[in-house]
């Protein structure tokens, strides 16, 4: 099932089109797209049986939204692919690296995002949304706690993250625009292998970025266990899962994103996400 937000209300995709929940549910479930997480259960239960084509209607890209717009959480993992590893000059984590990106950085899967300066880079990632509270899960039943799998792109301005003697990641990841996702949910049952995804990025049709998340270092599983058991994970809360090799960065000489620059962010079996960039 693929479940998003369009236009700011919760819906179903379908291949016939958009199919509007509240509607389609008498009012059982109301129009918010964060709220249907507090429901998960209940809601996956319900649409199972409910969600007809003949209630879908078109729909254009340019109006969806966030899947998750308002997450009471977001956590971001660093170095958390091999060749990103290497690349960055960092030892391979023993644990998860773990930091924190602000709400109100997040936003939908199409649009405009304002450059903060000269050293703006892409990391393309897979985002997991949790859709029944963790606290103490284990590897083995971790998935039972992820509502659906989504496309980001953890946005990083490099002069913000570096600029103090104890870099620290969070601000420079957070500006406004700085956390796009979507271009909807998928849930992990209409995946062959959602621990296997194909997953990168094009800066104006150049490929950037081009890895599997099979070669995360710590597996979608691995990171909700290690985060629940230091603190509870609520429904809604966002794990955007680290970004492979190939950052802006990195390169001999390092690329940055510059105005008019297309940002086109994929993982296969899920779908894109695109930002164009414009002067502040």
């Amino acid at each position: 099932m693929r479940i998003g937000n369009l236009l700011d209300r919760l819906t179903v995709f379908t291949e016939a089109g958009a199919v509007d929940v509240q509607k389609a549910s008498d009012g059982r479930f109301g129009p918010d797209p964060q709220s249907v997480y507090e429901r998960w259960d209940e809601f996956v239960e319900w649409a199972g049986q409910a969600i007809s084509t003949a209630d879908a209607f078109p729909f254009t890209t340019e109006d969806l939204g966030s899947p998750a717009p308002r997450p009471a959480q977001v956590f971001g993992i660093g170095v958390n692919y091999q060749a990103h590893s290497v690349e960055a000059r960092i030892e391979e984590p023993e644990f998860p690296v773990v930091f924190t990106k602000f709400p109100t950085s997040i936003t939908g899967p199409v649009g405009d995002v304002v450059l903060t300066g000269p050293r703006v880079d892409w990391e393309a990632e897979l985002v997991v949304v949790i859709g029944r509270p963790a606290r103490n899960v284990t590897a083995e039943d971790a998935w039972g706690h992820v509502a659906g799998l989504t496309v980001g792109q953890d946005l990083s301005d490099r002069a913000e993250q570096m600029k103090n003697q104890m870099p620290q990641w969070s601000l420079g990841k957070s500006f406004p625009g700085f956390s796009p996702m979507g271009p909807w949910l998928v849930t992990p049952d209409e995946l062959a292998s959602p621990d296997d995804l194909e997953i990168g990025c094009t800066v104006n049709g150049t490929q950037m970025q081009l890895a599997s998340t099979s070669s995360l270092l710590f597996s979608v599983p691995a990171l909700i266990a290690e985060l629940s058991a230091k603190l509870p994970l609520l429904p809604g809360d966002v794990i955007f899962t680290g970004t492979p090799g190939g950052v802006g960065a990195a390169r001999k000489p390092p690329v940055y994103l510059k105005a008019g620059d297309e940002l086109v962010t994929t993982v296969k079996g899920i779908g894109e996400i695109r930002q164009r960039f414009v002067s502040a």
